[in-house]
């Protein structure tokens, strides 16, 4: 710091074409005479130069290298040799305008994938569920980082990031891995804008190629008939845990993280507080999620006969046996693993015993989502009210219910058509 205030500036050799300055505003709130100074140092207006079959601007910009700002010397091709000299001042002082008038924050300098490493990483995303950590850390690393790793957080404006989307339109990848793409980018751009990184997030209004055809929008789900065989295919305590998901239509994390002391035998229902993902403890999905709701007896039922229950497991050649609940206390977990009595995971428990059962029965698409989804559509052969559905879901709107988790039943809908005639008993006339 020099005795007049100002701070010192490190020049560098010309010919490297850079000046490195004081890093005083990159990750905090500059003072007011902070930012008059940076505003009148860097205020430019370099006159355009014609060179070869185009127009030329020298002009300085900030850039993160190693940690430090510093103002580097770009050479931008503005326009055509045949536009006139008046006509490319215009160009020019629209190109800088956002650099003079402050719009281009000192932070979007920063490379996309310094700002993904020191910033999203160690604050927005520790806030998500492990899984969801876990899907956007491979998204980053395997997508956005090779694509945009290298480039300034300004450089990734609405029409760079539109021509990546557009250039995904004959990609193998379904509409659903691009949307969700597309949720990661504009999860991180939204946290830089936030922290002042951007003045406003670039992927907002970003749009996805459609898909060339049709998708579909039905869910497959288990049909009542076949759910039985599904049940005999699978070892206890599996066969119970997705007997209850499909009677009470859980999430597989809440009933992970079920407790001896959420389940109510009088009368029968279940509450749910908590939530365990692979590990990780939390709140459950919303606040409509967080409730108490009636199951049929035989759900509490077949949950008292854990206790019961002993399971055989192959140990070389020898068969040990261990109790299907080692623990029922108030705070033990219903569903525990065998050998060590911890959460169960239910990577594990797909893998091992629903995709095999699934296979066998036609049903390759079998998986947790879908016995959520078989509940709700369920409730809908058994004729049950819209809000019924809805609360026994734990949905905060009946559109949830309706348009994503109760699926089209082919018989139910002919029922219907059927029932049509008896409306009016007009007899058909051919003429």
């Amino acid at each position: 710091m020099l005795a007049n205030g100002h701070n010192q500036i490190t020049r560098v050799p010309e010919q490297l074409g850079c000046v490195i300055v004081p890093a005083e505003a990159s990750f905090g709130t500059p003072s007011p005479a902070e930012i008059e100074k940076m505003a009148r140092r860097r205020f430019q207006s370099p006159k355009p130069f014609r060179e070869g079959s185009f127009w030329w601007l020298l002009h300085w910009e900030d850039e993160f290298l190693n940690g430090q700002r510093i103002r580097k010397r770009k050479r931008t091709k503005l326009a055509p040799a045949s536009i006139s000299e008046r006509e490319v001042k215009k160009i020019a002082a629209e190109f800088l305008r956002p650099l003079n008038q402050g719009l281009v924050t000192v932070g979007s300098a920063v490379c996309f994938d310094e700002y993904v490493d020191t910033v999203y990483l160690a604050t927005v995303l520790l806030l998500m569920a492990k899984a969801t950590q876990d899907r956007y850390r491979g998204i980053l690393a395997n997508y956005l980082k090779p694509a945009f790793g290298k480039a300034p957080l300004r450089d990734l404006t609405p029409l760079t990031l539109q021509k990546y989307f557009s250039g995904m339109a004959d990609s193998a990848l379904s509409y659903e891995s691009k949307d969700k793409l597309r949720d990661v980018l504009s999860s991180v751009l939204a946290s830089a804008k936030q922290y002042g990184m951007l003045v406003v997030n670039p992927a907002e209004n970003v749009r996805i190629p459609q898909d060339k055809r049709g998708r579909k929008k039905s869910k497959p789900y288990v049909a009542p008939e076949k759910f039985a065989a599904l049940l005999s295919l699978i070892r206890e305590p599996s066969a119970s845990m997705i007997y209850v998901a499909v009677y009470t239509g859980l999430r597989v994390s809440e009933l992970i993280g079920l407790r001896w002391r959420n389940v109510h035998p009088d009368p029968s229902s279940i509450t749910v507080d908590e939530r365990c993902c692979r590990g990780d403890w939390g709140a459950p999905k919303s606040e409509s999620s967080n409730a108490t709701i009636a199951v049929n007896q035989s759900v509490i039922a077949r949950i008292e006969r854990l206790k019961t229950l002993s399971v055989e497991v192959r140990a070389g050649r020898a068969i040990r046996k261990y109790p299907a609940v080692r623990k029922f206390g108030p705070d033990d977990l219903v569903f525990q693993s065998v050998m060590a009595g911890r959460p169960m995971r239910d990577n594990n428990i797909l893998a091992r015993h629903i995709k095999p059962a699934g296979r066998f029965l036609g049903m390759p698409w079998l998986n947790w989502r879908c016995l959520r989804t078989s509940h709700a559509t369920w409730l809908k052969l058994a004729g049950a009210d819209v809000k019924d559905a809805q609360a026994q879901m734990r949905h905060s709107r009946a559109s949830t219910t309706l348009d994503i988790y109760q699926q089209f039943v082919p018989e139910s809908q002919r029922k219907v058509v059927d029932r049509l005639a008896q409306l009016a008993d007009v007899p058909i006339t051919f003429q």
